[in-house]
């Protein structure tokens, strides 16, 4: 990652003989190989950049191709701290879309653990794929084109994650693969979608059901001004977690 200031730094992929281009000058690839993390460079214009490496949250949310509504940071890290998704933890995720949960998901499951992500689009899978090569998680991933609706092939896993309109649909297929104590999770956009969610995990004998909104607002720090800034993060959607005991 190549951090200019507070609010410009760039993830980038190095490839020897590229030529980086940017409002705060060229960058040539070249100049870039063989340096250390901390070490600081200068563009064409004489912009002083410093290289440092990137997290995960750089990765997904900067260089993913995005073709479809993602989950957040603020609800994907969430998701993983109230389903215990860890290192050796095993997930069926459904759908897929661009692969951004995808990707946190299978960055928590490392090195033994795996994703098993359901999408009912190829073209989406192929989106995912690809993000998930650039982040170099994808050994960490198995893709399905399979409505997740009509069935969970793997059994005894710690989590089920939906991101999907209807996931009552799926939920009894939810129950039958996870082991006891395996969590469940729902995003969803709409308060409707969560009643029937809940009523069906009611029904179904699911534990523990919880429903989180959670919200996010950043401040602009300066002496004498500081305040929230005028956007925020507000309302990307809802969380439904649940237990099978």
């Amino acid at each position: 990652m190549l951090c200019f200031n507070e609010g410009r730094y760039y993830v980038v992929r190095v490839v020897r003989g590229n030529i980086l281009s940017f409002n705060e000058g060229i960058v040539k690839v070249d100049d870039l190989l063989g340096k250390r993390y901390g070490e600081t460079l200068y563009t064409h214009l004489g912009v002083r950049f410093t290289i440092t490496k990137p997290a995960i949250l750089d990765v997904v949310y900067r260089k993913f191709t995005r073709r479809t509504q993602v989950v957040y940071p603020k609800d994907a890290a969430f998701i993983v701290l109230k389903t215990g998704v860890g290192p050796g933890s095993r997930v069926v995720e459904a759908g897929t879309g661009s692969g951004y949960l995808t990707a946190v998901l299978a960055y928590f499951v490392r090195p033994d653990g795996k994703v098993y992500t359901y999408e009912v689009r190829g073209e989406f899978l192929d989106i995912a794929r690809r993000n998930l090569s650039i982040a170099e998680l994808d050994r960490w991933v198995v893709f399905k084109k399979k409505d997740v609706r009509q069935g969970i092939d793997e059994e005894e896993v710690d989590a089920v994650v939906l991101d999907m309109a209807e996931p009552w649909s799926a939920l009894k297929h939810a129950y039958s693969a996870l082991r006891s104590g395996g969590s469940l999770a729902c995003f969803l956009p709409t308060i409707n979608q969560v009643e029937r969610t809940v009523e069906e995990a009611r029904e179904l004998g699911f534990a523990m059901i919880e429903v989180d909104e959670i919200l996010m607002r950043r401040y602009k720090v300066k002496r004498g001004e500081t305040r929230p800034e005028a956007r925020m993060r507000g309302h990307t959607g809802f969380l439904v977690f649940a237990r099978k005991l």
